[in-house]
């Protein structure tokens, strides 16, 4: 009797409802057959109760098909986003957490390189040294606000790479084709 289930379950496609627990199923019912006695009573016991889940399931499963058939393909869509919602926020709640750990650690590697660059007989009105005193007394005072100003610094130094405007000026400018009056002189 239970492989006449199962195969009816199979024919109509509802294999496809669970289709770990249909395998389970599938294969504790072939192993059945090959018992006799205790073993038998309790692997038959054991799948009787996955088929009763199982069944339960494929019910939940039509219920579910037949409610969704009658909603246009927006209304489903709107069922599925609603339905993974939940992980979608759990998602960008653990990206913005990474976010925040990203940018601590960059504002500590960035004020790490900057006391590098400060020279070991630096002048107390030497750039170098200014530019570090400047981010330690940020970090001490507000680590929040280093933390925003190295990005704000970091966007305005890639935007400046990507537009070219570290291109040298006056003096060092390249120079352009002289005129033709120019070279006739």
């Amino acid at each position: 009797m239970d492989n006449a289930i199962i195969d009816a379950w199979r024919a109509r496609g509802e294999d496809r409802v669970n289709p770990v627990r249909f395998a389970l199923i599938d294969a504790l019912a072939r192993r059945a057959m090959t018992h006799e006695g205790e073993a038998r009573r309790i692997i038959d016991a054991r799948l009787s109760a996955l088929m009763q889940d199982y069944a339960r399931e494929v019910e939940a499963a039509a219920r579910t098909h037949e409610a969704q058939a009658d909603k246009t393909p927006l209304a489903r869509l709107l069922d599925d986003m609603t339905h993974h919602a939940a992980s979608y926020a759990s998602h960008a709640e653990l990206l913005e957490f990474f976010r925040a750990v990203w940018s601590k650690v960059s504002a500590e590697r960035q004020l790490r390189e900057s006391l590098e660059q400060v020279p070991k007989n630096a002048g107390p009105l030497n750039s170098s040294s200014l530019v570090h005193r400047s981010l330690a007394l940020m970090r001490e005072v507000s680590p929040a606000y280093l933390q925003h100003f190295l990005s704000y610094v970091d966007t305005l130094s890639w935007m400046e790479a990507m537009t070219g405007a570290n291109a040298p000026v006056g003096r060092d400018a390249p120079r352009g084709k002289k005129s033709a009056r120019s070279g006739a002189r």
